[in-house]
């Protein structure tokens, strides 16, 4: 009997402790199964390692069709924020979590898009924090790169992060212990998937 994909994320979330270092047990059920693809092809797939060098460049976001019917969804729109809950190392994370990027307004592709590029999701606003690529520290380990997407709330006007918001801070030092759950309870936001990817930090000789 094949596994359920949208079941499958849980069991990747507990796999490598996303739960509960980042979200509790019992945080959600997931709904939506999207998969996160940057500009060289290079794709997230619940846990695969992938090289900082092709991360480099901010990513698109691809819902899968099984999410359909897609003329429900296409009313939804979403909250797409990703996380470094190892910073600086996972066995020291002080700066838990690393905020790189959150963006709103994340729209399903059109109902008669057909071809693979046309999959990719509509990003109908600018940034809040801009793509932060991964570099985490030489000799800190293992990383988990997490992307967490939320249903924005039901309204006539699109959903915006106010400004001055902290998720505006753009800077190194604005971005650390950031707190996911308690951004999406502050603005009525809903996590209805998740996604991850595994970086291994280089290894330099210490004196």
């Amino acid at each position: 009997m094949a596994t359920d994909p949208l079941s499958s994320i849980l069991s990747a979330l507990k796999r490598e402790q996303i739960i509960p270092d980042v979200l509790p047990e019992s945080t959600f059920t997931p709904s939506v199964l999207f998969s996160v693809v940057f500009p060289n092809g290079a794709e997230v797939n619940l846990g695969n390692y992938m090289d900082v060098n092709e991360t480099q460049d901010e990513p698109e976001i691809r819902f899968a069709a099984l999410n359909g019917p897609w003329d429900d969804a296409g009313e939804a729109s979403y909250t797409l924020a990703m996380l470094d809950p190892d910073a600086p190392s996972r066995a020291d994370p002080i700066y838990r979590t690393f905020r790189h990027w959150v963006i709103t307004g994340i729209k399903s592709p059109a109902l008669t898009a057909n071809s693979a590029e046309a999959l990719n999701a509509l990003k109908t606003h600018p940034s809040t924090t801009p793509y932060r690529p991964p570099g985490p520290r030489p000799n800190s380990g293992l990383h988990r790169y997490i992307f967490l997407l939320f249903q924005e709330p039901a309204s006539a006007e699109p959903f915006v992060i106010p400004q001055g918001a902290p998720e505006y801070g753009a800077a190194l030092e604005e971005r650390r212990s950031w707190n996911p759950v308690a951004f999406a309870e502050k603005y009525g936001l809903k996590l209805v998937g998740a996604n991850y990817f595994l970086v291994n930090a280089p290894e330099v000789p210490q004196d």
